[in-house]
C-alpha cells in the first residue's frame, strides 16, 4: 500500500476520487468528498467540508467550521477564516432541487476572507482582496480591495501583505512591512515594485 503524501487525522473522512496534494494537513472531523483537488501544502482545520468538483490550489489555508461548496475555486495562497461560509444557490428551498443551478464563486490568489465571512455565490473574489470579520459580499470583489459590512461595502485597499494602502496625490502607496508600491489608477490597484 502506498504511503499518503498529506496527513489526515483518524476522525476526519477522506472519500475516494478526490486529490490531494503533498503535505496537505487535514484535522479532526472534516469531510473531503469525492472529485475535489486540494493543492500542496494546505491546511484544512477541524470541521471542514469539502464538497465535490471544489478546487483549492497550494497552501490554502482553512479555519474550523468552513463548508465550501460545489461551484468554489481557490486560487494559492487563499485563507478562509474561522466559520465563512459560500453558498452555491441563489433561492434555495428545500423541497426545490436546484443542483444544476449551482452558482460559482472564485477566489483570487492571496486572498483573505474574514472570521463567519459570507459570499454570496455567484461573485468572484479578486487576489489579494481582504474581506473582513462579518461581511456579506454580494458583488465582485477587486483584487486588493477591503471591503466591510453587510452589505460588504470597499473601504480602502490593501497590500500583499495585509497592510491598509495609503495613496499620496499621484496614486503612488508603499505598504509599510514589504516596502513594496503599488499603484492606483481609474479604480484598480496594481503592484508597481517588489
Amino acid at each position: 500500500m502506498a504511503e499518503l503524501s498529506y496527513k489526515a487525522h483518524e476522525s476526519a473522512f477522506v472519500d475516494e476520487g478526490c486529490e490531494i496534494g503533498d503535505g496537505t494537513r487535514i484535522w479532526h472531523f472534516s469531510h473531503i468528498m469525492p472529485g475535489c483537488k486540494i493543492g500542496k501544502n494546505c491546511n484544512i482545520g477541524q470541521n471542514v467540508v469539502i464538497s465535490p468538483e471544489v478546487v483549492l490550489g497550494n497552501n490554502v489555508k482553512i479555519q474550523n467550521n468552513v463548508s465550501i461548496y460545489s461551484g468554489v475555486t481557490c486560487d494559492d495562497d487563499v485563507f478562509l477564516g474561522p466559520s465563512m461560509v459560500f453558498t452555491n444557490v441563489m433561492n434555495p428551498r428545500s423541497a426545490i432541487n436546484r443542483r444544476s443551478e449551482y452558482l460559482k464563486t472564485h477566489v483570487g490568489k492571496g486572498a483573505s476572507i474574514g472570521a463567519n465571512a459570507t459570499i454570496v455565490c455567484g461573485h468572484d473574489i479578486g487576489p489579494f482582496a481582504f474581506i473582513g470579520a462579518g461581511a456579506v459580499v454580494t458583488k465582485n470583489v477587486p483584487a486588493y480591495a477591503l471591503v466591510i459590512g453587510n452589505p460588504a461595502r470597499q473601504t480602502g485597499w490593501m497590500s500583499e501583505y495585509g497592510h491598509k494602502l495609503k495613496f499620496d496625490a499621484e496614486g503612488l502607496a508603499a505598504c509599510p512591512e514589504s516596502k513594496e508600491q503599488y499603484k492606483l489608477e481609474n479604480n484598480t490597484v496594481r503592484k508597481i515594485s517588489a
